[in-house]
């Protein structure tokens, strides 16, 4: 997902919902003008300090990324700030001390990315690492890394495209998509999706909100009705 930062001008109130202006630069301007989508998500810094919780999920990724990596602790929080402030296109280095919390989700969201981008095996399930469910989900799919255990994963179509349908001419780019690796993906077909929505508390992601890391739509899928 392209993220731009950018300061709200005005809101006002259009024929069919709000109308939210924002102000942003030139270049990103262009950027915007060259992309394809159309959707946009806005992000408000309510100005409420990090939490805890958040500080726990910070620290518990690091480590991970230090045991991967061999670097110390407070070597990877250095390389992973630098990394941060390069994904979020920003001039500062983000401090755990006394972000807000909408900083301190977007550090941990570039975190979960490096390490599904990575490979690395956390010690308990990004799902409870992430602040942001949807952008874990979506990096998950991006990076064919399992949104339950991590594990290398092929991407698992939620909504079937139909017995007698050639995936190839049928358009599927409004259909769920999840990340699941041979075991989970399995078990999926076996117990149906709506009981491992509820089992494991996931759900899928439309395929046209993914994009791959080399900024591609997705490749084809497994359909839902394949074992």
């Amino acid at each position: 997902m392209l993220r731009i930062n950018g300061t709200i001008d005005k809101v006002a109130e259009g024929s069919s919902g709000g109308i939210v202006t924002i102000l942003i630069s030139s270049s990103d301007k262009k950027m915007i003008e060259r992309r394809r989508g159309r959707e946009a998500e806005i992000g408000i810094d309510d100005g409420r300090s990090i939490s805890p919780e958040q500080r726990r999920k910070a620290y518990a990724t690091l480590r991970d990324i230090s045991n991967h990596t061999g670097y110390t602790v407070e070597a990877a929080k250095q390389v992973m700030k630098v990394e941060h402030m390069l994904r979020m296109r920003d001039s500062k280095l983000i401090s755990l001390s006394d972000c807000s919390m909408t900083e301190a989700r977007e550090f941990i969201n570039t975190l979960l990315e490096y390490s599904l981008k990575e490979g690395i095996i956390m010690t308990e399930s990004g799902m409870q690492r992430t602040d942001d469910l949807d952008c874990y989900f979506i990096q998950c799919i991006r990076y064919h890394r399992c949104c339950i255990c991590g594990r290398q994963a092929d991407v698992h179509h939620v909504d079937t495209i139909g017995m007698g349908n050639n995936r190839r001419y049928v358009d599927d780019s409004g259909k769920e998509v999840a990340a699941l690796c041979r075991e989970h993906h399995t078990i999926a077909h076996q117990r149906g999706w709506p009981r491992m929505m509820s089992q494991y508390h996931i759900y899928g992601i439309k395929k046209n909100r993914v994009q791959t890391a080399e900024g591609e739509i997705l490749p084809e899928a497994c359909n839902g009705e394949r074992g």
